[in-house]
C-alpha cells in the first residue's frame, strides 16, 4: 500500500513509522528543519509498544513528488488544517482513501 503522510509530527510519525515498519510504501510530508533532521537521522519511534529507528525515510515538503497514493493519513495541527487540506489534492487519486486526527 502507497501511504502519504501529511504531516510526520507525534501522531503522523508514529502511524506512518509503524507503517512503513510494516512493508508500507510511505511519503512523509514534512517542511523545514522538521524534514531536513528526519532527512539526517531518519525517524525515531520511542514506544511502549517496541522502539524504532527508520534510517532510510521518504521524506519530502513537495507532495507533487508523492502523487496519488492508497491512503492520505491527515495529522497537522489544528490551525493548519485548512491549508494543508488543499495541499493534500496532488495526493488523492480516484481510489485514495483519508484519515484525518486533529
Amino acid at each position: 500500500m502507497r501511504v502519504a503522510v501529511m504531516a510526520a509530527g507525534a501522531v503522523g510519525g508514529y502511524f506512518g513509522g509503524r507503517l512503513a515498519a510494516a512493508g508500507h510504501d510511505v511519503a512523509f510530508i514534512a517542511r523545514g528543519a522538521h524534514r531536513d533532521a528526519i532527512r539526517r537521522d531518519g525517524l525515531k519511534i520511542e514506544s511502549a509498544l517496541g522502539d524504532l529507528h527508520l534510517k532510510e525515510v521518504n521524506v519530502t515538503d513537495d507532495q507533487k513528488q508523492v502523487g496519488p497514493v492508497d491512503l492520505v493519513l491527515f495529522a497537522v495541527k489544528l490551525w493548519d488544517t485548512e491549508t494543508r487540506d488543499k495541499q493534500t489534492r496532488p495526493l488523492v487519486g480516484s481510489d485514495t482513501r483519508a484519515s484525518k486526527w486533529r
